[in-house]
């Protein structure tokens, strides 16, 4: 049993690394439009598709971990 909750820990892990990533993905856009402010809805768009796609390896990983808790026995 404690290597079922060992397994669903390191797959939980993946928030993490999403909350990493979003952070420098925002810094990195911040910065974009400091430099080029006319150039803000582009960068926007592009900083929020890299931010849904990020969120969604954190989410897979949530439930990676869910199915290995409760499914695996």
């Amino acid at each position: 049993m404690s290597l079922v909750a060992i397994g669903a820990a390191i797959a939980a892990l993946t928030g993490l690394g999403a909350g990493v990533g979003i952070g420098i993905a925002t810094a990195k856009a911040t910065e974009a439009v400091a430099r080029q402010p006319e150039a803000s809805g582009k960068i926007n768009q592009i900083f929020l598709l890299g931010v849904a796609l990020s969120e969604a390896t954190a989410i897979y990983g949530l439930l990676v971990a869910i199915l290995i808790m409760f499914v695996v026995k």
